[in-house]
């Protein structure tokens, strides 16, 4: 038992934490995060190295490979060119007379038949367009079944439509005749060859 009367001080808890009167709590210590960034840092490095300097490698060899092969088949074929006995047999190969090649026939998609007849239809809104084209059409020996304005969709570009392969060459022949590229096949308009004038007739 103490000779001296008690005070504030002596007021102390029993689970306290405190150790003596002046001293703070402890308090448990943190983590550093140094090892961890240097992790971080390193992996950051290595996946910039890979980024950069890898496809530059991978690129480097594919060349040196391709002139590798290229060297290689130029050699094997001056090393050819020098054997002797290519040259042998070369010299002692029977000469023959050349053989005339048969002039092909002609294939209906290569033959003109300007008895053909010719629809022609202006899809402008023009008036006489038509008629123009037909008069032009009929002056080259073709023979037109109809001349009329348009009644399909609206056309970006002149047209040449033309049923099956038999008419490629006569629509061809209309498209040199006319200066129109486009050259269709289909058979939805039911004509062997049709003339559709759209913008720029």
């Amino acid at each position: 038992m103490s000779k001296y009367a008690r005070d504030e001080f002596d007021a102390v808890e029993e689970n306290s934490a405190r150790h003596g009167v002046h001293r703070a709590s402890i308090e448990p210590q943190r983590r550093s995060l140094m090892p961890l960034m240097i992790v971080g840092v390193a992996a950051l490095c290595v996946g910039l190295l890979a980024f950069f300097i890898m496809p530059k490698v991978l690129d480097n060899d594919t060349p040196m490979a391709a002139e590798t092969t290229a060297t290689a088949s130029a050699s094997a074929s001056v090393s050819a060119e020098a054997t002797p006995s290519a040259e042998v047999t070369a010299t002692e190969a029977p000469t023959t007379a050349p053989v005339e090649t048969p002039t092909p026939t002609p294939t209906p998609d290569s033959v003109v038949d300007k008895t053909t007849a010719v629809a022609i239809f202006n899809a402008v809104g023009t008036s006489g367009l038509a008629g123009q084209y037909s008069a032009l059409v009929m002056n080259d020996g073709w023979s037109v079944s109809q001349s009329a304005n348009w009644a399909g969709q609206p056309q970006a570009t002149s047209v040449i439509y033309y049923n099956g392969i038999e008419q490629k060459a006569n629509a061809e022949a209309l498209s040199a005749l006319l200066n129109i590229p486009s050259v269709i096949d289909t058979a939805e308009l039911g004509l062997p060859l049709a003339v559709v004038l759209g913008p720029g007739a």
